[in-house]
């Protein structure tokens, strides 16, 4: 492979912004450059009397376009491509290939109660024998039944996830990449393969044709074609995309520089994902009780997880102090929020009140109020009770993962943007009594490339191998436990019981 040809480019989208990033490996070590970023978000629109919230997944494909073409013309070409995203959310296509309109955002309120009337023709405990998903209303599944009866779903003849259908574009074949399909609902867990029970309660009670509308699974790793079109592609033209872990926690775990399968990872930004590795799904009636998701990985690999609201409730209440006039600066927030008493105020982060965009500061108060604590007095407060809330949720989340997988934990590796956070980081080891490593912040791009890479033959080797390339190339920071855990048992005993 020539040098001109030895540039990998990850698409990595994300719920604020779209990067591409560029990967070339030399002597064991994986060198990354951001070469574009494009704004990303949701768009509300008025529909059937109510404002529908979308993605603009034209906007995101132009920006993928424009950056493909920098890469490849700074590097005279490219060697391949992956794309990794959100889970989800999907595109539908009409009998001619094309869309139909553009995806509904996963806050979007239309799945409010939809689970609980998918749950009346197929149980919540059979379906998660089947799927082994934790239930969250925005799952395409519940989607799907959300959407019966719409226009644009009659008149669909395809539907695809947010990558493969950028994927579609970029190359004209459409595939369903596992990680990310494995999010759905409408994947057996264990044969990695359609779950039948799951099509048929859409296709029955709901009249969902979802047969119709998948296409072929495929595993990631998979090359699915080269991109066409030069017009629009430029010198990338030719370069294959490889269907790689779609879904972004999936790349991000490959990214995790862990030296002992006896990890758990945190991979943190908008959401957190937190959990273990495994071999197997776990499908007990303890894991569906402790709303315990097993969504599949690289290599056959199982993450075994608990979706946390993240940052996201940090992120709108800057949004929302931002809207009030109030410009608030991140870094001397959290400086501040450092002075503030550990647990003074806790909240359950994962309410669904945080789910849809808003002004999270007051939904913050009501739940301290209702849990007769005293709500934050002021921005730095409110900071350090969404920090110990979310470390606090952490801490039960990896206790949970271990206690229902039987894998033991020695460290907790924290991945993606929130590794820059140092409160937090600190503050997990200290909720959980493990030292965490955090890093690398740009997980999930640097697991994109690391599988396309070895998809094309330009590095071998199993996870572990994948692994050390990430340990090599990227600096880590180490935070050791401080304190006793037993002020963060009193908290979580006081949430949850």
């Amino acid at each position: 492979m020539s040098a001109a040809h030895s540039v990998h480019a990850a698409v990595d989208l994300g719920a604020s912004s779209g990067r591409v990033i560029t990967g070339r490996l030399e002597g064991g070590r994986l060198h990354t450059e951001e070469v574009a970023r494009f704004p990303n978000g949701a768009v509300a629109v008025p529909r059937g009397g109510r404002d529908t919230l979308y993605w603009d997944i034209l906007s995101l494909y132009k920006g993928v376009l424009e950056g493909l073409r920098t890469a490849a013309e700074a590097h005279g070409g490219l060697a391949s491509v992956g794309i990794d995203s959100w889970a989800v959310d999907y595109g539908l296509l009409d009998g001619d290939g094309g869309l139909l309109g553009n995806p509904v955002h996963y806050r979007d309120a239309r799945t409010t109660g939809a689970p609980q009337k998918v749950f009346e023709h197929l149980p919540a405990d059979r379906m998660y024998a089947v799927n082994g998903l934790q239930v969250q209303q925005f799952n395409t599944v519940f989607q799907l039944a959300a959407a019966a009866g719409d226009a644009d779903l009659s008149l669909a003849h395809d539907a695809l996830l947010v990558p493969d259908l950028l994927g579609y574009w970029l190359t004209g074949e459409r595939v369903w990449e596992l990680t990310n399909a494995s999010t759905t609902g409408l994947v057996d867990a264990r044969t990695r393969t359609w779950a039948k029970e799951c099509l048929d309660v859409l296709e029955g009670p709901f009249a969902v044709p979802v047969r119709g509308l998948t296409s072929r699974l495929v595993e990631p790793g998979t090359v699915v074609g080269p991109l066409s079109r030069r017009e629009s592609v430029g010198a990338a033209a030719g370069a294959p995309l490889v269907a790689v872990g779609s879904h972004d926690t999936a790349s991000a775990v490959v990214a995790v520089p862990a030296q002992t399968p006896n990890f758990a990872y945190v991979s943190c930004g908008t959401w957190s994902l937190v959990g273990v590795e495994l071999d197997a799904p776990v499908r007990t009636e303890r894991g569906r009780a402790a709303n315990f998701t097993n969504e599949l990985g690289v290599d056959g690999t199982v993450r075994y997880l608990r979706n946390v609201m993240g940052l996201w409730v940090l992120q709108e209440s800057l949004r929302t102090w931002r809207e009030q006039g109030r410009e608030v600066d991140l870094a001397d927030l959290l400086r501040r929020a450092g002075a503030v008493p550990a647990l003074s105020c806790v909240v359950d982060v994962d309410d669904a009140r945080f789910l849809p965009p808003g002004d999270m500061p007051a939904r913050v108060a009501e739940l301290a109020a209702e849990t007769g604590q005293r709500p934050p007095a002021d921005d730095a407060e409110l900071a350090r009770c969404v920090i110990d809330s979310l470390a606090l949720a952490y801490r039960r989340a990896v206790r949970q993962a271990a206690e229902l997988s039987g894998r033991d934990i020695d460290v907790v590796h924290v991945v993606g943007g929130g590794a820059h956070n140092t409160l937090l980081c600190q503050l997990t080891a200290d909720a959980t009594g493990l030292p965490v490593v955090a890093g690398p912040t740009e997980g999930a791009a640097i697991g994109n490339l690391l599988v396309q890479a070895r998809a094309v033959g330009a590095v071998e080797g199993d996870l572990a191998a994948l692994r050390r390339i990430v340990a090599a190339s990227t600096e880590t920071r180490r935070y050791t436990p401080t304190g006793p855990t037993g002020p963060w048992a009193a908290a979580e005993a006081r949430l949850w019981g």
